[in-house]
């Protein structure tokens, strides 16, 4: 009984989110009376999120992060090297596919106290992604309803991504890495036919979210681990729950809106304030249709996304590879650091953004 006990009290721990998520679901469908209708287009990013986690849990089981791991510890100013590597990264793919891939290798060092690393990781993801109209379900979004410009979108949107940059890039220079393990250990032996394979798949899913191919393809990485590597197919499925559950409360929440708002004001303060509760993809759709100004709305919703851990659905997913890494212990730490971190770059960006509006950048 004991032991039923503790297990139930580590799950409420594990899964407060979703759990809270569940009840404010029930709440909002109860005070509704009805229950959020899940469309194939609002299910279809979490089926990629299926595919892109299987496929990077086969290129973690083929100890390829592991590798490279082994060659970017030693030397100086790894904290410096990984902010500008992940801002990279995330420039070129979208935020969360350089959260799957830029966390597995960080999380594989043999490093002390990862945690301050990994938090300025994941926030400093969202600014680097925040600077293309792909980068973030939200960018796309506005960028796609209102017919916007590639340049007049950036123009908008850099002050904020190079200010915060400039900001984590500052803040890890002040973070101290400590080695566990001799520098010149020998790297584990990689997989390279499954490295490969996996990142082919890897590579089909980011190419089928770009909609340069069809998205049926994504079901190529379950299905290849299905047939030849099922351990790849042990991944974070509550977290996708989680994302699920996200979806009919964002529904749920545009009703109500619906029903309550008529003229919003503040939109940057609104998008950023309903992104601490229902994150800022869902946000973001709410309020679209109240506003034609997409510029507020673009940097309510990306400086929204720092804040609370489910201000953004990358934050979960940064928080859910840190539990996976095997640092379940330290996740109270992980948590309080990270929304530490977060308050001062929501702070930061309301502040660019008051810049914005004076005129100070251009």
């Amino acid at each position: 009984m004991h032991k039923n006990k503790n297990a139930v009290l580590t799950f409420i721990m594990k899964e407060w989110l979703l759990l809270i998520s569940l009840l404010a679901l029930g709440g909002t469908s109860l005070w509704l009376w009805k229950v959020p209708h899940y469309s194939l287009e609002g299910v279809e990013p979490i089926f990629l999120f299926f595919a892109l986690f299987v496929a990077a849990k086969g290129i973690e089981k083929s100890f390829f992060f592991q590798c490279l791991a082994r060659h970017m510890e030693g030397g100086h100013f790894l904290a410096p090297k990984f902010v500008l590597l992940t801002f990279l990264i995330s420039l070129i793919v979208s935020i969360d596919v350089s959260l799957v891939v830029i966390l597995p290798i960080l999380f594989a060092m043999h490093i002390r106290n990862k945690i301050n690393l990994a938090v300025v990781v994941a926030l400093t993801a969202h600014v680097g992604a925040a600077l293309t109209p792909f980068g973030t379900p939200q960018n796309l979004f506005i960028f796609s309803f209102y017919h916007l410009n590639v340049v007049e979108f950036i123009r908008v949107i850099a002050p904020f991504s190079m200010g915060l940059l400039l900001l984590f890039l500052a803040a890890s220079f002040f973070i101290r890495v400590e080695y566990t393990a001799p520098e010149a250990c020998e790297a584990p032996k990689v997989n390279w036919l499954m490295t490969v394979a996996y990142l082919l798949l890897f590579g089909s899913v980011v190419l089928a979210v770009f909609r340069i191919i069809p998205i049926y393809i994504a079901v190529l990485p379950p299905l290849f681990a299905l047939l030849f590597d099922r351990k790849s197919l042990r991944i974070d499925y509550l977290l996708l729950l989680t994302f699920l559950v996200f979806l009919g409360l964002a529904e749920n929440v545009r009703a109500i809106i619906d029903i309550w708002v008529t003229h919003p004001g503040h939109i940057f303060l609104l998008t950023a304030g309903l992104s601490q509760i229902i994150s800022n993809v869902p946000a973001t759709l709410l309020l679209e249709k109240f506003t034609q100004e997409w510029e507020a709305l673009l940097w309510g919703s990306n400086v929204g996304s720092f804040g609370t851990p489910i201000a953004a659905m990358a934050n979960l997913i940064a928080y859910r590879l840190f539990l996976s890494s095997g640092s379940g212990a330290q996740s109270g730490r992980y948590l309080l650091r990270f929304t530490g971190f977060s308050l001062i770059a929501l702070l930061a960006g309301g502040g660019l953004y008051v810049g914005y509006l004076e005129g100070w950048f251009w």
